[in-house]
């Protein structure tokens, strides 16, 4: 019988600051600081919670969405980077184990990726998955991610591994963590507004 650590989890419902990506790091170390005063030991964000999902593509053309695609790009991440030190400090300071969903930045010029950072309790960043196949007209911001980041992560709380949005619907996807020994899964959505 396995003999596992219990732990809060803080599954965090909250709008990134729409395409500012200071004031919404600024947001996720606030969201990680109460999450943990209030006992947390991992704090699970949505989808491309950094800073913002790409609405747009499904209500316009991609002429039209052209200008927030600028904007989302801009207020994106590079990973390793200073948001990223910015996120990974909070989760030191306050002894969390975080994923939270970012747009990431690739090396080449307008490549964009849904990104997931699984970052341990000491502020490291342990792993990250880049969303296999953005879904329908995501396509038209996100480049596909490959398998080389379907891993499982041990943590003092147990492995964690996730899945991003309607990745979480990929039979094959989610095996290929369980038979790493995923314990801990961390489906993250976007945050839609309400």
């Amino acid at each position: 019988m396995l003999d596992l650590p219990k732990f809060k989890a803080a599954a965090v419902q909250a709008s990134p600051v729409f395409l500012n990506v200071d004031a919404t790091v600024d947001k996720a170390c606030s969201i990680i600081a109460e999450a943990a005063s209030n006992g947390a030991s991992l704090v699970a964000f949505p989808e491309v919670f950094v800073a913002g999902y790409p609405y747009w593509n499904w209500i316009m053309t991609p002429v039209q969405g052209s200008k927030w695609y600028e904007k989302l790009y801009v207020n994106s991440i590079t990973v390793p980077g200073p948001e990223v030190d910015r996120i990974c400090k909070a989760a030191k300071e306050h002894n969390c184990h975080v994923v939270i969903g970012v747009n990431e930045r690739g090396q080449s010029f307008g490549e964009l990726y849904n990104t997931n950072l699984i970052i341990d309790n000491h502020g490291v960043v342990v792993g990250k998955h880049r969303k296999l196949v953005p879904t329908w007209a995501e396509k038209l911001t996100w480049t596909g991610g490959d398998g080389s980041s379907l891993k499982v992560y041990n943590t003092e709380i147990g492995p964690i591994g996730t899945l991003a949005c309607g990745e979480n619907t990929n039979t094959l996807a989610r095996f290929a963590l369980l038979a790493q020994g995923e314990l801990i899964h961390i489906a993250n959505y976007i945050s839609l507004p309400v």
